[in-house]
Parts: C-alpha cells; structure tokens; sequence
C-alpha cells in the first residue's frame, strides 16, 4: 500500500522539513520518515474501520427502532438490508483488521456523534434510496453499495479532516491517496475469502522499503551535486531565487534519476511534476519539468547517465 508516489510525496516533506530545521540530523530524519509511512498506514485500516463503525451503528439503530415499535405494539417490519450489509459483515470480521484494533487499540467510540450524522448523511442519500429499493440484493450489490457511499459521501466529508488532524498531524496530507486504497479493497473483496480476505500490505515488498530510505539519504548526502547540476541548467534566473519547495522538489528527483536504473526518467520527472502541482507555486510544475528534463539532457550528452 505504501507505494512510490507516497514514498515521493513523504521525502518531499520531509527534506524540506530537515533543511527548514537545519538539516543536523539524518539518522533522526530518517527515523521520521518511516514512521510518517507507518502512520499512512495507520490511516488505511482506520477508514476501513469507520465502514466497521457506521455499520455498527445501523445495527444499533435499528434494534432501537424494533424495541420502540414493540413498546408502542406497532405491527410494521423493519428493514435490515443495510444492518445486515454481507460486506459490511465480512470487514467487520476481518482478520488483519481486527489484529489491527487490537495492536493499535484505535476505534471511532469517541466519535459517535460524527458517526450519527454520518449514518442520517448515509440514509438520506439517493445512494440507500436505490440500494434499499432493490428487490432482492447478492453480495456484489451489498459491495457495490459501500463503494458508492464511499466515493461520494465519505471521501467528500470534509468533517473527517478535523478528527484526522486530531489524531495525527500526517493524516490530512495522507487522506487522498490513502481514500483510493480504501476503494481499491472494497473492490477486492470477495465472500469466498470470509475473515481471511487480504487487506492491502504495509510494504509491497522490501524494495520499496529500501526505495524510501535510499532515495532520503542520497538526496541528502549528495545535495551539493544535485543542486550545482539544477544550477547548471537554470536559464535566465539565479538559483537563490527559485521557490525553496521546487529547489527540494527538483533534488530529490536528480537524486531518484541518478540513483536508480531500474526507473525509467520520463517516469520519474511525471512523479516529480505531480508532487509540484501538489505542494508548490501554480507555474512550478511546467517550471520543475523544464528544469528536470535539461539535467537529464545534460546528464546524457555527459555520459553520466545511461538508462532509457
């Protein structure tokens, strides 16, 4: 789960951090970048577990609803369809995430009230309209059900921001990319698999792992370079005035073009151009492209770079 693009976006962070505090300590700033990553996955199995929690909080409600109903002796069925959602259930008994709950003891208990109006939110959508409408419904339509609320309830919440910050000051920056993994496992989901179904891993494998802390330490012990070689390709503008995020934003991406031969340039300078839509000035991504692009120009006709 914790794949390139949020290595990338992490280092980015973090190296501004580290020259923002004086850049004194690597081993301590390559601690924090692992444990921003671990954090991000922290996020991932936390909206998985708010699913856990709405569903949960059906079920409540309409247990409430069946007891108010016996009180008053009023004969009228209650409809269990989204209490009893296949999906929902089949989360909620996950192994992986319930290791999760137990290791990191987190929930959404002290949320309830976020929880309520996220349910009303839920219920009143044209989404549970078509889903409680349906005359019959399989296990694809109670997948299919969640991913919509998901999509378009959910990820626009901008409620959850201010309980994401509460909880960490990473998760907010995280949310986007980690929403799309959420989605990517509701799709994934299959009832043959029970309690057993794989969430999406920390690490895909160690590579990436060492992807992170590689890229972080070559980027730092090699700045020097990096920047004289950004310097070298500048036009028309002195290096102290460029935005100090697209001077980062451009080292890190040297770094990742010299360090590893495996990734093609035209792959690395997209990811780069993307994080400098993200995080710096509006012209700064056809800025960083140009820029970029030239080192890797420069670096060919030098033959100090090779691959494709």
């Amino acid at each position: 789960m914790i794949n390139r693009t949020i290595i990338r976006l992490k280092i980015v962070q973090l190296m501004y951090a580290y020259y923002q505090n004086g850049g004194k300590n690597i081993e301590t700033a390559e601690k924090e970048l692992l444990f921003s990553l671990s954090k991000a996955y922290d996020l991932y199995n936390y909206m998985l577990l708010l699913i856990v929690s709405v569903s949960r909080y059906a079920v409540e409600q309409i247990e409430q609803e069946e007891q108010r109903n016996k009180v008053a002796r009023i004969d009228e069925v209650v409809n269990h369809r989204f209490a009893e959602n296949r999906f929902a259930i089949q989360l909620e008994s996950n192994k992986q995430l319930n290791e999760y709950v137990e290791n990191k003891k987190k929930s959404w208990n002290q949320e309830i009230s976020y929880i309520k109006s996220l349910y009303e939110d839920i219920v009143k959508s044209e989404y549970y309209k078509e889903y409680m409408e349906l005359p019959e419904v399989t296990y694809d339509d109670d997948r299919e059900f969640w991913r919509k609320i998901y999509k378009n309830i959910i990820m626009k919440d901008e409620r959850i921001d201010d309980i994401l910050e509460d909880q960490s000051l990473y998760w907010n920056d995280d949310r986007q990319i980690i929403d799309t993994f959420v989605i990517k496992t509701i799709k994934r989901f299959d009832p043959a698999n029970g309690s057993d179904q794989e969430l999406v891993a920390e690490y895909k494998d160690e590579e990436d792992r060492e992807f992170a802390t590689r890229l972080f330490r070559r980027t730092i012990m090699n700045d020097e370079y990096y920047r004289s070689l950004i310097g070298r390709c500048i036009k028309n503008w002195e290096f102290n005035r460029l935005a100090y995020m697209d001077v980062v934003i451009m080292q890190i991406a040297v770094a990742e073009i010299l360090s590893f031969p495996q990734i093609p340039v035209s792959v690395s300078i997209n990811e780069y151009v993307e994080i400098a839509k993200w995080y710096s000035t509006p012209k700064s991504a056809s800025y960083v492209n140009g820029i970029i692009d030239s080192v890797a120009k420069m670096l060919y006709r030098e033959n100090k770079l090779t691959k494709a």
